[in-house]
């Protein structure tokens, strides 16, 4: 018996034939990573690049037309510069963790994908075995009732 078929025979005794990758892997995940993958999803939106594009200029319009005298921030936004960069320092390790998480899962999908290949492969080895045993037991048949 080949390995593939083997396979399989070890998938139906332990019931593992059919998974669901997202509930296989949500089940794993922590409080951290589940926050990573919000801020990665909001902080590589649309509506995120819009609304801080929006904020950046209302910052720069604030500080240079409407309170040109007393700016608490004024041009060239050193406070504004310093927030971003704590921002970005903050947010690029989450947004990878985010991406080293999806790699994970993809490992994983990559994974289940090849156990479904193995499977469908000892399934049709299974079939064709089936075939051929029915050709064989088809030409007996034929040989025996065969006029001699």
């Amino acid at each position: 018996m080949n390995a593939a078929i083997r396979f399989l025979n070890d998938l139906r005794r332990i019931g593992g034939a059919s998974r669901d990758l997202n509930a296989v892997f949500d089940e794993r995940l922590t409080v951290g990573e589940r926050l990573a993958d919000r801020v990665a999803a909001v902080g590589g939106s649309w509506g995120f690049i819009i609304g801080f594009g929006v904020f950046l200029g209302a910052w720069a319009v604030l500080n240079t037309v409407v309170l040109a005298a007393h700016a608490f921030d004024p041009f060239p936004f050193i406070f504004l510069n310093l927030m971003l960069s704590m921002l970005a320092a903050l947010q690029a390790p989450i947004i990878m963790m985010s991406q080293n998480r999806q790699a994970a899962k993809d490992r994983l999908e990559a994974r289940m994908d090849y156990e479904t290949n193995l499977r469908a492969e000892a399934q049709i080895e299974e079939l064709h075995a089936k075939i051929d045993s029915l050709h064989a037991e088809i030409a007996r048949l034929v040989e025996v009732r065969a006029p001699r």
